[in-house]
């Protein structure tokens, strides 16, 4: 049975934050025992920020000492971006984000995505064009690392970073840091040649036990008196200590390999099976942690190593405070070949997906038109078979890295049916900022679209998608049908559908029509609604209408009904569950060792609930009718089920992964032929080698130098476990290879190559 997914419901503080107020205000009061103001769930909105095309709230950090003022895109003098030239900082920052949180707030969202928060290169990143030209581009998007323990001085200081984190938090909004592990900065230039170019890796002082030093109000401080506040740590042009892969641009390299160990654009690509950059990239992220962050938006996961990113997601949700939210940018097509990979990608990290498959397909049902809405209902229906969590994953019209929504659909009523859809679909939204104030592009390029919104709108309140998000958040936080339930489709055609979200007897409908100038009428559909009448839960807002159930003949039924262009229904059925019956909608996170933290979501937790991860109970820390805080209990490693029990009720099952202890890395090796289609893959002993099952066996190895294949998999720490290599062809056929088990101890920290072992 396909279990539920999750729930949150923070208790927020009063009033709205004031612009003008303290620097730090009252925090509002935290959902989990620990103090944390709670991970982002699918109760959650979601509003993703690019820091500097904001809002200028503090104009003093426009050109921090030593930046080159020409970087800064002020033609006029006037000491603001002017945001016409979008290679250049504009000037958004943190405190600009804290002077629109009345505007957050009342557009419904509870969650902030910013970009990463720590210093990035600041010189010139030059492009030479055919005709002698130079394009100059910054990194104000923050994707260019130049130390993780440093604030990006343009967006404030720490004390600075601080305020936004409060600032929302005593409003309820969660915050949630873009990080990068993948890359430093570009350090070869492919328009002159691959010319060497920056990538440098820099770190604070230490002091003589080899602690960062930073001064009374978190920034860095020359500790040892040298001049310097920060020292190289790596360079990719002087690589002594094997930080980097070295292999230059992934070019036309569409293997695994290829996108995992070359570099993105250029990009320094870390080596993450490095035991030394392991433990700087979990150190830099449990730093963050320490900030009081509710989540983390991981970059580049299609690039990066998955038996790193599992080691990372554990080690910050092991650190201090609880679990956190997770999810990546694992980018594909549609249809791509990597979709299996990517649709696996959360249940071998646990870090789930910004949600491209949603994506391409709204923007081809809702924006050029290129599928039909039937075909977008069935990605629906797929994609939440195929996904173990859908609900989790972060499903989104437009960001940064793709062109703005509106440049594909200027037309509003399909703008606006786009809008709602993705509202009330199973996932967690996310809203590109200014797409509520129809922010577009200059051309198709995702740079166009990563406009300076200070200069772009008004931040109207009373923008039809403004309200359209108000509204539809509002439904997510208080009918778990939206949050936590199943999709199915009750009817569609090409340009209709009509769709059902259920969480037990909750229950929400929804029905739209994307085409702009045409009506159509919809037969009379089966339905689990009771009888009655629903109000249009957007109250007329996008033409929408009340629907009418009745019973014929022992059916329930919506009556026939027409839509007008462009229309949208929300019909909502919201009855209490109760608080004897416990029902889990979600859990974060879905992996982890015993004695982490786990959050449970749903209804009717209350009281004196018994968890249990299969047979074994957990400690229950602290409970309420929506929320429980568990510890893991000792129990086998491998897939375990959650249950929640009162009395003589038990809920529904939800799916988590029990690590056998802290993850490492060992890199396998093995020198072994295949026939055409097959691949060698690695089973062992323990679960996180599918405990002897290969139909659990690790993915696939990889084989740059063929006939070695070589795979990192992430591992329990000292671990000594047997371990065989097979064969799998597409058809699933299996061939062990002879001889006895092989034995291998895991280090205690970082990582450890095999030797290349012979096939037997």
């Amino acid at each position: 049975m396909k279990v539920w997914k999750k729930l949150t419901i923070a208790v927020l503080a009063g009033g709205l934050l004031l612009p003008s107020g303290a620097i730090h205000p009252p925090k509002a009061e935290a959902l989990t025992a620990s103090g944390a103001l709670s991970p982002v769930t699918p109760k959650d909105t979601v509003y993703q920020i690019i820091t500097d095309r904001f809002v200028d709230g503090d104009t003093s950090n426009n050109k921090p000492a030593g930046f080159d003022p020409t970087l800064f895109d002020d033609a006029n003098g006037d000491g603001r971006g002017d945001g016409n030239d979008l290679k250049l900082y504009q000037g958004g920052d943190w405190k600009g984000i804290i002077d629109k949180i009345p505007y957050l707030k009342n557009m419904g969202v509870t969650a902030v995505w910013i970009s990463a928060p720590y210093s990035n290169r600041d010189t010139a990143i030059n492009d030479y064009q055919a005709g002698g030209a130079i394009n100059r581009w910054t990194s104000f998007h923050g994707y260019h690392v130049r130390n993780y323990f440093a604030t990006n001085k343009h967006f404030g200081l720490m004390k600075d970073f601080e305020g936004l984190r409060d600032a929302l938090h005593a409003q309820g909004i969660k915050l949630v840091i873009d990080f990068v592990t993948n890359h430093t900065s570009r350090w070869q230039n492919p328009t002159s040649g691959y010319s060497a170019e920056d990538g440098k890796l820099y770190e604070p002082d230490k002091n003589a036990a080899g602690a960062y030093q930073f001064n009374a109000a978190g920034d860095l401080l020359d500790a040892n008196g040298d001049g310097k506040t920060d020292n190289l740590l790596a360079d990719p042009h002087n690589d002594v200590n094997g930080w980097f892969h070295g292999l230059g641009d992934r070019g036309a390299d569409s293997s695994r390999y290829g996108f995992r160990h070359k570099d993105l654009g250029s990009l320094a690509d870390f080596s993450q099976e490095n035991s030394a950059v392991i433990a700087h990239l979990e150190k830099a992220a449990t730093f963050w942690k320490s900030k009081g962050v509710d989540g983390f938006r991981h970059d580049a996961t299609l690039h990066m190593n998955p038996a790193f990113t599992k080691g990372l997601k554990d080690a910050i949700d092991s650190a201090s405070g609880g679990p956190m939210t997770h999810f990546g940018e694992f980018f594909i097509s549609r249809p791509d070949p990597k979709y299996d990979e990517y649709r696996t990608f959360p249940d071998r990290t646990g870090v789930n997906n910004l949600d491209f498959e949603y994506f391409r397909a709204s923007t081809n049902a809702f924006g050029n038109f290129s599928e039909t809405m039937s075909s977008f209902g069935n990605m629906l229906l797929t994609t939440s078979a195929d996904y173990t969590y859908e609900n989790q994953a972060v499903t989104f019209l437009d960001n940064h890295d793709v062109t703005r929504f509106r440049y594909i659909q200027p037309n509003d009523k399909p703008y606006h049916a786009a809008l709602a859809t993705l509202m009330t679909s199973r996932g967690t939204p996310n809203i590109y900022y200014g797409t509520e104030q129809y922010l577009s592009s200059a051309d198709s390029s995702d740079i166009a679209g990563r406009v300076f919104m200070e200069k772009a709108a008004s931040f109207n309140q009373n923008s039809t998608a403004y309200k359209v998000i108000k509204s539809l958040s509002a439904l997510r936080q208080s009918n778990e049908a939206v949050a936590y339930g199943t999709t199915s489709v009750l009817y569609s055609t090409n340009d209709v559908l009509v769709y059902q979200r259920q969480f037990y007897d909750k229950q929400v409908v929804v029905a739209v029509n994307r085409q702009p100038n045409s009506s159509f009428v919809v037969p009379a559909i089966n339905t689990t609604l009771p009888a009655g009448t629903y109000a249009d839960t957007l109250g007329g807002l996008l033409s929408g209408a009340s629907a009418s159930v009745t019973n014929v003949s022992g059916q329930n039924k919506i009556a026939s009904f027409t839509l007008a262009g462009g229309q949208v229904n929300v019909w909502s059925y919201n009855p209490s569950l109760g608080t004897t019956v416990p029902r889990i909608g979600d859990v974060v996170s879905t992996s982890g060792r015993p004695g982490n933290t786990v959050y449970i979501y749903g209804t009717g937790l209350g009281g004196s609930p018994v968890v249990k991860f299969g047979a074994a109970t957990a400690t229950v820390v602290s409970s309420s009718d929506t929320f429980i805080e568990a510890v893991v209990p000792s129990v086998a490693a491998g897939p375990q089920t959650i249950t929640v029990t009162k009395g003589s009720s038990v809920s529904n099952t939800f799916a988590y992964e029990v690590l056998t202890d802290d993850q490492v890395q060992v890199i396998f090796k093995v020198n072994a032929t295949t026939t055409p289609g097959q691949n060698i893959h690695l089973v062992g002993s323990i679960a996180e080698l599918g405990s002897w099952d290969a139909a659990k066996s690790t993915e696939a190895m990889m084989n740059p130098n063929y006939p070695v294949w070589f795979l990192p998999v992430s591992v329990p720490k000292g671990a000594t476990f047997q371990f065989k290599f097979v064969k799998k062809d597409a058809s699933g056929n299996v061939v062990w290879e002879g001889g006895s088990n092989r034995t291998f101890t895991a280090p205690t920290s970082g990582s450890a190559d095999t030797v290349v072992y012979t096939w037997q």
